[in-house]
């Protein structure tokens, strides 16, 4: 986002803003659109892929390193965060703000990395060092601690896996040819597998 879409935010509802030049493989992204209220920590260990999404007032810490996957959507008030001082703080007490931020003993860092198309709701909180695969779904207000495989559901409270994208994306291919336009072309004949084993087991 650049200095001048800042200033214009400040004086202006909120808004989206298309493109997005990404620091680390300094390529432009044409297809990202992002709302004029979030929030970047760190910018330049940031990694948005194309065609992602983000909503309004969300924090995107990217201290530790975040990495955001092509096609992904991230609602509103959305927290990822890549550091923490919640053991420092305690380990250090007053000192805390006389140490550098580098030297400081218990603070956290550690990436995120979002695979791609997956979807984060509303006011979903990720922590340090989690790892959310592709083609998931993470429900309003969770609150995402451990890693997250391929194709999880996550529902709150509290956070946990509560299904697979798999399993609903094979019934809508049953009735609906997506071929041409899945995010993971591979995974079609998975798809139709896990299907025809539907079919048999209701033959039974």
């Amino acid at each position: 986002m650049s200095l001048l879409a800042r200033l214009l935010c400040q004086f202006h509802k909120p808004l989206m803003l298309y493109g997005y030049t990404d620091p680390a493989t300094k390529s432009f992204q044409k297809y990202v659109r992002m709302s004029s209220t979030v929030t970047i920590v760190q910018a330049g260990k940031l990694s948005i892929g194309d065609h992602v999404w983000i909503w309004h007032h969300s924090i995107l810490d990217a201290t530790g390193g975040l990495e955001i996957g092509e096609g992904c959507q991230i609602g509103a008030w959305v927290g990822l965060f890549t550091h923490g001082s919640n053991n420092s703080i305690r380990l250090l007490g007053r000192r805390f703000v006389d140490i550098p931020n580098a030297e400081r003993q218990g603070y956290i860092r550690s990436p995120i990395k979002i695979g791609a198309y997956t979807f984060i709701s509303s006011g979903a909180v990720v922590l340090p060092g989690v790892t959310i695969g592709k083609g998931c779904v993470i429900g309003p207000h969770c609150l995402v601690m451990s890693d997250v495989p391929d194709h999880a559901v996550i529902v709150t409270p509290p956070g946990r896996v509560a299904g697979n994208t798999l399993q609903t994306d094979a019934r809508l291919l049953d009735k609906v040819d997506f071929t041409a336009t899945y995010y993971d072309l591979q995974l079609i004949p998975q798809l139709r597998q896990m299907m025809n084993e539907v079919r048999a087991a209701e033959k039974k």
